[in-house]
């Protein structure tokens, strides 16, 4: 058990390119229920998922495209950073200049530069896609999407153990009236983040590039262990 959850950990990737096969529904109501043995504050489960595909996902994709190519600021509801600086920057432009580069994008190609944002606004083309959301009554808590974090990473892990691929995605979800029109989500719902999910293209140079890790040296401090 250890060695298969091992495996699981250690092999998983982002995924940005997908096989346009359809997702059953059931094999994904099979990963969130073992998502959803995430652990929570108090056992709240805060989290709440609209799993999208077809023509309500076609037409979020083309609003959330449309209104990028048209400079509408974004409404995304759950708040990401702007700027990185530092070594958070440094890693940023890391994973970029690894994908760009399995990807034969150049500094100076702006169109393919383009593209590849645009891919994220289209969810990356999966064919399906999951957005988490929670409820606004726990809204100024950091507690609840804290919790949400833990099950989106806790979805993407068991869609791997099944053979799908996911990307945590915020562009997807960047103009929350499109994504809550398209998916039906109700009014009580704070929408937090995108998983887009599918069957992994491994012709699609990018879903080679594995992302690089800092050491657990470097990441924690072990404090009363004798050494």
């Amino acid at each position: 058990m250890a060695a298969a959850y091992a495996a699981v950990v250690n092999g998983r990737r982002s995924i940005r390119g997908y096989k346009n096969d359809p997702v059953p529904k059931a094999l994904i109501r099979d990963i969130l229920a073992l998502a959803m043995r995430s652990p929570s504050s108090l056992n709240t489960q805060p989290w709440n998922f609209y799993v999208v595909t077809g023509e309500p996902l076609a037409r979020i994709r083309e609003g959330n495209t449309r209104r990028n190519l048209e400079r509408i600021p974004s409404t995304r509801e759950f708040r990401g950073m702007e700027n990185y600086e530092g070594v958070h920057r440094e890693r940023q432009v890391g994973i970029a200049k690894q994908l760009f580069a399995a990807m034969g994008i150049a500094r100076d190609d702006k169109p393919k530069r383009l593209d590849w944002v645009l891919r994220g606004f289209r969810q990356f083309d999966a064919p399906a896609c999951i957005v988490v959301t929670y409820d606004k009554v726990l809204v100024g808590s950091d507690i609840a999407p804290f919790d949400c974090g833990a099950v989106a990473t806790a979805i993407v892990n068991a869609a791997w153990s099944k053979g799908l691929g996911c990307v945590i995605n915020s562009q997807g979800i960047m103009h929350s009236e499109v994504v809550r029109q398209e998916a039906g989500i109700a009014d009580d719902q704070t929408i937090m983040i995108c998983i887009a999910i599918g069957w992994p293209d491994e012709s699609f140079p990018a879903n080679g590039v594995v992302s690089t890790r800092k050491a657990v040296d470097e990441a924690a401090t072990f404090v009363g262990f004798a050494e």
